[in-house]
């Protein structure tokens, strides 16, 4: 996996690509203002996975991301940001973005977040993005529908989940369905991710 990491900043910029170097599959490519992230992009090719800093020279709003998004000719693009709020995400995602990632977001989760979206998934921190909202679907998780969350937040298979709690697995199927649908999750892996993002488990 090939990514491109374009921010003004030199440490956030340098950290981020360092944190994801890490990974033996994954390449990182920098760039500091967004006419820098569009000539890799069109040098290179191959970049799975584009993230623009919102704040970064050149970018003028989301503008920059339209000219990304043309540019990288369908391929996901990603909005960083350490003051943008919950309607500029929004926006992004209209805008066909591929996820709105906090520069808060804790650095054990960017590499899952990187491969959610590479696998053609839209990511944005729940808690951003219902940040306006009081009621909180969590709290209408059953006991069980929690031990199924924790059991898919450790990478278990349904096979496993119902081995651990003496449960068939259609029924673990079942829970699963549920808690996805209560926490407006896209799949399981997107479930674990809330989870983590919440502290459910």
């Amino acid at each position: 996996m090939k990514i491109l990491v374009a921010d003004d900043h030199d440490l956030v910029r340098e950290t981020i690509a360092l944190l994801i170097g890490r990974d033996e599959n994954t390449t990182v490519v920098q760039a500091s203002t967004l006419d820098e992230a569009l000539a890799e992009i069109k040098s290179a090719g191959d970049i799975d996975i584009t993230l623009l800093d919102y704040d970064m020279p050149g970018m003028n709003g989301l503008e920059g991301l339209k000219r990304a998004l043309e540019a990288t000719g369908g391929r996901p693009v990603a909005i960083i940001s350490g003051t943008a709020n919950k309607s500029v995400a929004d926006e992004a995602l209209k805008l066909g973005a591929a996820g709105f990632l906090p520069k808060t977001i804790p650095s054990k989760s960017l590499l899952n977040i990187l491969k959610f979206m590479a696998m053609g998934e839209t990511y944005a921190p729940l808690d951003l993005m219902t940040a306006e909202e009081e009621d909180d679907t969590s709290s209408d998780l059953t006991q069980r529908e929690r031990q199924v969350l924790k059991g898919i937040a450790e990478g278990k298979a349904n096979k496993e989940i119902a081995r651990d709690y003496d449960l068939q697995e259609v029924t673990v199927k079942l829970h699963v369905k549920n808690v996805c649908r209560k926490l407006s999750a896209k799949n399981r892996t997107h479930a674990a991710m809330i989870a983590r993002d919440r502290n459910l488990v």
